[in-house]
């Protein structure tokens, strides 16, 4: 054999002996001509005839074998080869063992199943496959040494050609072959193993290639085989075939259970087969694996066993096996012995969480301990599949306290110096947070970014800000959180996360989070060395929620232009682009920011990069070719951002670890926070649309607060009117105060009996409801205004800086329609209005108005604009005719109040004390003592908190608590907007400050208004009365 093999092995000597790139190729090239000629000419150098196959019939088996050796060496190299492959076939085709193994080699490697001349040995495999062997035991000397091996050696040479090549032709030729062979009786075990590897392949190629109906019995006789090497190839296939089609070897779990119980209860193994005293490992893997594709297999089985009765079925057994396995499986001292058994223990509790809750709560509970074991050993394999396989097992419900117990552990791996032990640890960490324990993970893992490396801080900061967002209880923290992640990692906060800041502080105006977002950046980007990400997050905010700290020590426009703009020469052109916008509209909002902004707009109008030189452009020449209203809206704050299922966070993770990690699978499940937080989305979005069942809601929601029309000034009592008074003295005032009569009341007539001429009126015994209805929707988002037994009127409005929007709602309650209803709203200098209605609604002409079917109802929208400051609501006429011709006519007052278009304002002691001295004067100040009602409790702390919610929720004005020298004072400030403007262009807004004083021993208390305009403290001292009555 060395003599035979000695051109071959000169051959691989000279090229392991080449010393560059280019002999070895030299070396291949002329290799390859003296072959190409050996093939052509023979071996005698002699022009000779080629063989119809193209083959060259004077070459001897020796030389054809080390020709295509060489060749099959050549093309392992790398090295192209287009030729021979006549000679392969010839190889193939001969009966000795000795050139048809050269030659199902060479077929595995240079042909594919697409070559044409494949069609030429597909018969000469097909042969080799079904060619009637006799049994080795009775298999004479001589027809082994004439045909050069048993005949399951060439077949077993064709399965693997054939699983190599795996070509759609040969599969559709051979496929029926491969599976008789499988299923035959009379097949070795060898061939058998083969065969079932070899099918697997084809029908990984082809999916459709085998059904499972007709094929399942057959795999269940191969699963009763004793030899466990068929088990194990007949186990490969089994799970190949049924990750395809799942449902049609579902029959199959009990055989499974059945081997498996074998294996591990019985020990039942060949001594070949036994690794390390393990039975088995690779076939019980296998098996495990199997059963993970049939999460309900147990309680299916359960169902079964309580329908039928029969005890015998396969969950006990199953249970046991996996009671076992999670007891006796512990650390080796042989590597190799603690590898298999972890192998098959991690499998055990894969299909644990499979289970999920219809498994048994013993077994997660052992699986949890154990596993909270094997992070814990100095061995990073073991410890790296134990986080791993941890972070599954939390997924299932009623786990996560077990988890929470190893929490000190996973913080420990996670300084581990493996960094894929880290990143398990991280994921783990991520897996195991919820509300409870979000914040001291956030943190942990906050201060571990400090000395984290680079190359899992990306990592870390993402799951970070996806953490601190599903589980902010306060939202305040989650922008705190992302701040530290920027001033720790900045160039590993990645575009999506800060944009994800930006739309949680536009999407939740409620409370003080815009407020805050802008002062706490305003802040973060006030040194000259931050970061670039904190400069665009400050200039996005700023820009839209600058104006609601504008008026803090030190927050002026100028001041955040000042901030920003330091930080001009060290950014890049796209945040220049960010803050070019927010220069905009700073410019907008203040005048001294105007020629502070126009420089800068002048020398980017010639900068080279594109959006820079368009944005300043058009920002400088949109005051010279839109009016000012127009410049307004185009300057006006963001619309909300689109919900969307899942965030730019949860998208770029689930890029990075794939839809089955247990991370993602994590995010899929929204938090209790994340479901209150987009509920409350849901309700606001709800003011915008026109619902058909707003009436039946507003109704409900009716019930639930109410207070009093809008009160008459009473006359003033004499008390001291010094802010600093700690001391309310309210007992010779409350003696003289009378009950309040609103200021706008609804005209009313005595119900008569009606005539055409004569309309019906308001009935007086509507008119109390009526005023509880009026000054409830005065402090909220929607209600009823009105209702009879004909109509029912519901209002929803909200307002934002100047404007508001009015959805006003007509409902026939009746059992008839209603005919010529039309609404008529007054004019005034104060408001401007745009109306839109259902057609007809609008029309005041005689036959005009629209037709309101029984249970159907007309809208109206409205958008108003404030202009100047006032004092009594809009009136509204509604008039209808009934089916008799009975004209209704009712005069109502729209519940758009001063206190609508209020914006909160935060103010320090020092700051609203100096305001409240400075607004002293009769012109500026209104006061006004009222009684609590007769049937209120003691004024307490209770109370006070809902005069509190009055001032903050009802009246929108900022609480200043710093302010309130006792526990019995609140105080508040607010800006009035309106959207008139001044001679420079700015829009005109009243600053405005209230504070309730209350006398708990006289159950009495004192509103005081100081605004700079006299209607607007006269308005909102009215508004303040009737909310603290009825509280």
């Amino acid at each position: 054999m060395a003599h035979q093999a000695r051109g071959l092995q000169n051959f691989i000597s000279d090229l392991r002996n080449a010393k560059s790139k280019e002999e070895e190729t030299k070396r291949v090239d002329k290799e390859l001509a003296n072959i190409r000629r050996k093939f052509s000419t023979g071996a005698s150098g002699s022009t000779s005839k080629l063989g119809v196959d193209g083959s060259n019939s004077s070459l001897s088996s020796y030389q054809r074998k080390k020709y295509v050796w060489k060749l099959v060496y050549i093309h392992v190299l790398g090295y192209e080869v287009d030729f021979g492959h006549p000679e392969v076939l010839t190889l193939v085709k001969s009966n000795k063992y000795s050139e048809k193994q050269v030659g199902y080699v060479a077929l595995s490697l240079l042909l594919r199943g697409s070559d044409p001349l494949m069609s030429n040995v597909i018969a000469t495999i097909r042969t080799d496959l079904t060619k009637a062997g006799a049994p080795s035991s009775v298999r004479t000397s001589s027809s082994q040494a004439g045909s050069g091996g048993s005949n399951d050696t060439a077949q077993s040479l064709a399965l693997c050609s054939i699983a190599n090549i795996s070509g759609l032709e040969l599969i559709q030729m051979l496929h029926v072959e491969v599976q008789h062979i499988l299923v035959s009786k009379s097949s070795t075990p060898n061939v058998r193993k083969k065969a079932a590897l070899c099918l697997l392949r084809l029908v990984r190629t082809s999916p459709n290639l085998v059904t499972g109906r007709e094929f399942a019995p057959h795999v269940a006789q191969l699963l009763q085989d004793r030899h466990l090497g068929v088990l194990t190839s007949t186990m490969s296939l089994l799970n190949g075939l049924a990750i395809q089609h799942t449902a049609e070897y579902e029959s199959l779990i009990p055989y499974v259970v059945h081997i498996l119980g074998m294996l591990v209860l019985k020990k039942a193994c060949a001594r070949e087969y036994l690794y390390y005293r393990t039975p088995s490992p690779w076939l019980q893997i296998k098996l495990l694996k199997f059963l993970q594709l049939y999460p309900n297999a147990l309680l299916e089985s359960k169902k079964n066993s309580s329908t039928t009765g029969n005890n015998n079925t396969f969950d006990t057994q199953l249970k046991q096996v996996v009671t076992k396995i999670l007891k006796e499986t512990d650390v080796s001292d042989s590597i190799n012995k603690s590898n298999a058994d972890h192998a098959i223990l991690f499998e055990a509790v894969n299909l644990i969480v499979c289970w999920g809750q219809t498994g048994p709560l013993p077994l997660r509970e052992g699986a949890m301990k154990l596993l909270g074991k094997f992070i814990s050993v100095r061995e990073p394999n073991i410890r790296y599949l134990g986080l791993m396989t941890m972070a599954k097992l939390a997924q299932l419900e009623g786990s996560a306290d077990g988890v929470k117990k190893h929490q000190a552990t996973v913080l420990v791996s996670l300084k581990d110096a493996d960094i894929s032990v880290r990143r398990r640890a991280l994921d783990l960490l991520f897996v195991m947070c919820d509300t409870d324990n979000a914040e001291r993970i956030v943190d942990e893992l906050v201060a571990h970014l400090v000395l984290a490396d680079a190359a899992i801080r990306e990592e870390m900061v993402l799951k970070i800000a996806i953490l601190a967002e599903k589980y902010a209880t306060d939202l305040r923290w989650y922008v705190d959180t992302i701040l530290q992640l920027i001033s720790i990692s900045g160039d590993h906060v990645s575009d999506p996360i800060w944009h994800r800041v930006v739309q949680i502080v536009t999407n939740n105006p409620q409370g003080d989070l815009q407020a805050y977002a802008a002062r706490t950046l305003l802040v973060a980007a006030s040194p000259s060395r931050c970061h670039e990400t904190a400069v665009r997050v400050a200039a996005y905010v700023l820009g839209e929620f600058g104006f609601l700290v504008a008026e803090h020590p030190g927050m002026s426009g100028e001041e955040q232009f000042r901030i920003l703009h330091q930080h001009w020469h060290n950014s890049t052109p796209q945040t220049r682009a960010i803050l070019i916008s927010t220069y905009a509209k700073l410019a907008n909002l203040y005048e001294e920011c105007r020629p502070l902004v126009a420089p800068v707009f002048a020398r980017c109008k010639n900068s080279v990069d594109v959006e820079m030189q368009q944005r300043s452009a058009e920002y400088s020449a949109m005051r010279e070719a839109f009016s000012p209203d127009a410049v307004e809206n185009l300057l006006r704050e963001m619309p909300l951002f689109e919900d969307r299922k899942q965030s730019a966070l949860e998208i770029r993770l689930k890029e990075k670890e794939g839809e089955g990690s247990a991370a993602v699978l994590k995010t899929e499940t929204p938090s209790d926070v994340q479901q209150r937080r987009r509920e409350q989305s849901i309700a606001n979005k709800e003011a915008d649309l026109e619902d058909a069942d707003v009436l039946e809601e507003s109704k409900g929601e009716e019930d639930d607060t109410h207070t009093s029309p809008i009160p008459e000034k009473v006359e003033e009592p004499d008390m001291n009117d010094s802010p600093e008074n700690e001391d309310v003295n309210l007992q010779a005032s409350n003696e003289e105060v009378d009950n309040p009569e609103p200021e706008s009341e609804p005209e009313s007539e005595p119900e008569s009996e009606p005539d055409m001429q004569t309309p019906v009126g308001i009935p007086q015994d509507v008119i109390p409801a009526m005023r509880k209805a009026f000054s409830n929707l005065c402090t909220s988002a929607s209600g009823v205004l009105f209702e009879n037994s004909l109509v029912q009127v519901g209002v929803k409005h909200e307002y934002k800086g100047s404007q508001g929007r009015i959805s006003v709602f007509f409902g026939n309650l009746g059992s008839e329609p209603l005919s010529h209803f039309r609404v008529h709203i007054d004019d005034y200098d104060h408001l401007s209005f745009q109306k839109q209605g259902t057609e007809g609604l609008l029309d005041l002409e005689d036959d005009g108005g629209c037709n309101v079917a029984v249970r159907t109802q007309a809208k109206l929208l409205l958008l108003v604009d404030v202009t100047a400051p006032f004092d009594d609501a809009p009136a509204m006429r509604v008039s209808f005719e009934t089916s008799e011709g009975i004209l209704h006519e009712y005069p109502l007052r729209l519940p758009i109040v001063a206190t609508c278009f209020m914006e909160p304002v935060t103010l320090e002691p020092a700051a609203f004390m100096q305001r409240w001295k400075s607004l002293d004067g009769q012109d500026r100040e209104c006061q006004e003592v009222v009684k609590a009602p007769p049937n209120a409790s003691s004024i307490d702390e209770d109370y006070m908190r809902r005069i509190s919610l009055i001032i903050t929720d009802g009246l929108k004005f900022g609480r200043c608590q710093a302010c309130d020298p006792t526990p019995w004072t609140v105080s508040g400030a607010a800006t009035f907007r309106t959207g008139a403007r001044d001679a420079n262009g700015n829009n005109i807004n009243v600053g405005c400050l209230v504070r309730v004083e209350a006398n708990p021993q006289k159950g009495a208390f004192r509103v005081t208004t100081r605004t700079l305009h006299p209607l607007c403290s006269k308005a909102i001292k009215n508004v303040a009365l009737m909310s603290i009555k009825f509280a």
